[in-house]
């Protein structure tokens, strides 16, 4: 919601409530007129009008408080914050008492991320009338950008208790409470908001999103459809319906997906609130991810302090990793190698973890393989920035981006003078201060390098890190314990539901129908997604019980389950990435397909980095035609898997050591690049 205005935004009346100030020698006052002519072209939204009237009427008049927060008022409703914030200065320098004037200066100041000065503001309104109902929503804003989330719903709870009928605080209440992780609770507030304001499309917008967070999302699609009906041009919405879909494998989300422009799609707020996270399942365009990047971290991602970083020329190199899935997580998996085998001689590594207070294993083990394990999970972000600085970084790591429960905000108040992009969001981030982008020559090649705002760190093998020592059960699962037929060709693909498209599931279903006996084996979704597939798979006339769903298991036993299946088949926009190294980990072949964005390109980096490459496949046809070939040429098929076997240990993919020298060789050439005082640059690793 757009910060409250106070008496600004109240109506006409109210800006009669401020007196004029005594006019300066030789200059007569604006007449009483004009202003309330002022005060009616701002009522009905003739902004632009009235700042041309105000030029004029300054010219020949004395300028006054009541002159100066009209004009403050039209440039907050016209975007100019920083003319605002030179308005509603002057005001309160002929009148400092007024709590609406350094209520109205924290709206012009906020937007500017000036937030230190918008909390001041906000709390000198509160000293003057403590009873300020908007005051305390909006201090309660800038505190929840800050994420110092416990304070800014208490703001908000003051500020309903003064107006119980603020629809505006019941909304923002619910997102604070969904930020912290209470969905439910922030869909009773959602609740009372619309209770309040029915028509309005942000709540509707916001209880979609709560319910997406809460994995109903049958019930966020009917919220995105009622987003919709009220603002047709909401791009949010039109594409958190979409994944929406996708969620349940309704495959009308893509065909009914609208197109992405290139910068700040529709009007508005709304202009650059779609998430980027979405669209890399929707379509494979990197110069448009770019765009969707930046276009969001413009807004999103905003410095909650001024940015700070000094370049330490002495002793070990300092780096910091920060994540949310510090604990029994796909991430940590993949990491948990590399963090066991860094040279602790050459670098001192932190961990900043922010995610769940888990007691599991694999946290236990990362807390033994760093110098410091540091908990900034209930640290606003002013906090925690603050915290970090004073460890004098000298590389700092975003291992989110933009995944679910990040804090890549953190890197805009600069955490370290060297910025690194890495694993977990496989794309760019858009932002000026994110340095570099860990990825391969395959992932991104040369000619796509221009589409991703970071400059890229090429390592030699795969980008992604892997852990040589994980376990695999001894016994596992047999074929009939599994669902899985004694005989018969067994496809599989354990990716999330969301990265299922409908162009590689009809290639699924054809090669189904052209492999007698086979099956699809397939992760266990929502009960939703899984009616959705067989409904789709007997459409295209293949029995839906030829596709046989598994549920999660710890991950040596699933790792153990994988040697049950033939092949793993990949999925297109957004490939396998976990799941194709746990595949090929336990020595099952996978098939891909190489697009043209980064997530479309892992499966072909992680089988080049395994010595596999006749495995990756560049256009649908060539997909299916190698899928067929191996499933129905058993000789070629086991030596493919017999060449795995082989490469498993001897190739880069899986050799931690190999990777841990690659990467910190990367790290010190970035280092002394800044030492150096040069700009970033390419970095390939050979």
């Amino acid at each position: 919601m757009a910060s409250g205005l106070g008496f600004a935004a109240a109506g006409n009346t109210a800006f009669r409530e401020l007196p004029q100030a005594r006019p300066a020698p030789r200059r007569a006052p604006v007449p009483q007129a004009e202003l309330e002519r002022l005060v009616a072209l701002h009522g009905a939204g003739r902004f632009a009008e009235v700042l041309r009237r105000i030029d004029k009427l300054a010219a020949r008049h004395a300028r006054s408080l009541m002159l100066c927060n009209i004009e403050g008022a039209a440039c907050i409703a016209l975007g100019r914050f920083a003319k605002a914030e030179a308005a509603f200065r002057a005001a309160i320098g002929f009148a400092t008492g007024h709590a609406e004037l350094h209520n109205n200066l924290g709206a012009a100041l906020e937007p500017q991320g000036k937030l230190d000065e918008a909390v001041a503001a906000y709390e000198q309104a509160l000293a003057l009338r403590p009873d300020y109902a908007s005051a305390h929503y909006n201090l309660g804003n800038v505190l929840r950008k800050r994420n110092a989330l416990a304070e800014a719903v208490a703001c908000y709870e003051r500020a309903i208790a003064l107006r119980p009928d603020y629809a505006d605080a019941h909304n923002n209440l619910g997102l604070a409470v969904q930020q912290l992780g209470r969905a439910e609770d922030a869909i009773a507030h959602y609740g009372q908001a619309l209770a309040l304001k029915p028509d309005s499309a942000e709540t509707l917008y916001n209880l979609g999103t709560a319910l997406t967070d809460l994995r109903d999302h049958a019930a966020a699609i009917e919220a995105f459809d009622l987003v919709l009906a009220l603002r047709p041009d909401h791009a949010a919405a039109a594409r958190q319906m979409a994944f929406a879909r996708m969620q349940l494998c309704d495959f009308s989300a893509q065909r009914t997906f609208p197109p992405l422009r290139e910068e700040g799609e529709g009007s508005g707020a709304d202009a650059v609130k779609v998430p980027p996270f979405i669209m890399l399942g929707i379509e494979d365009d990197p110069q448009r991810q770019l765009a969707c990047s930046r276009a969001w971290a413009r807004t999103a991602l905003r410095p909650s302090v001024p940015p700070h970083s000094t370049a330490r020329r002495e002793g070990r190199i300092r780096l910091g990793y920060f994540s949310a899935d510090f604990h029994d997580h796909a991430t940590l998996c993949l990491m948990a190698g590399l963090f066991r085998e860094h040279d602790r001689e050459r670098f001192e590594v932190i961990a900043y973890s922010y995610g769940p207070d888990s007691a599991d294993a694999m946290r236990a083990e990362l807390i033994g393989n760093v110098d410091r394990f540091v908990d900034i999970r209930e640290l606003s972000d002013r906090e925690a920035v603050r915290l970090v600085h004073g460890h004098e970084l000298d590389i700092a790591v975003d291992l989110k981006g933009y995944t679910k429960d990040s804090r890549s905000h953190l890197f805009a108040s600069r955490l370290a003078p060297v910025q690194m992009n890495y694993l977990g969001y496989p794309g760019s981030i858009g932002a000026e201060f994110m340095d570099y982008l860990i990825a391969d020559a395959v992932v991104v090649p040369e000619d796509c390098r221009r589409f991703y705002s970071e400059k890229i760190v090429s390592l030699p093998g795969s980008y992604q890190p892997n852990d040589d020592r994980r376990p695999i059960a001894a016994a596992g699962l047999d074929r009939a314990a599994a669902g899985l037929p004694e005989e018969g060709f067994v496809f599989c693909c354990f990716n999330q539901a969301y990265k299922i498209g409908p162009a590689e599931f009809a290639i699924w279903m054809r090669l189904l129908d052209r492999v007698p006996g086979s099956v699809l084996w397939l992760l266990r979704p929502n009960p939703s997604a899984e009616a959705n597939l067989r409904r789709e798979a007997e459409g295209k006339g293949v029995d839906p019980e030829r596709l046989v769903f598994a549920d999660h298991l710890p991950n040596a036993e699933h790792l153990a389950r994988l040697r049950l299946a033939d092949l793993f088949l990949d999925t297109f926009h957004y490939n396998a990435h976990t799941t194709a190294s746990d595949a090929l980990w336990a020595g099952l072949p996978v098939v891909t397909r190489a697009g043209r964005q980064f997530a479309a390109r892992v499966g072909a980096s992680l089988l080049h980095a395994t010595g596999l490459p006749d495995l990756v496949t560049t256009s649908d046809a060539d997909y299916e035609a190698l899928a067929a070939e191996l499933a129905e040429n058993p000789a070629k098929l086991a030596a493919i898997r017999a060449r795995l076997a082989e490469n498993r240990l001897t190739e880069p993919l899986f050799d931690t050591r190999r990777y841990a020298r690659a990467i910190e060789a990367a790290y010190v050439a970035a280092h002394q690049r800044r030492l150096d005082g040069l700009a970033p640059a390419l970095i390939e690793i050979a």
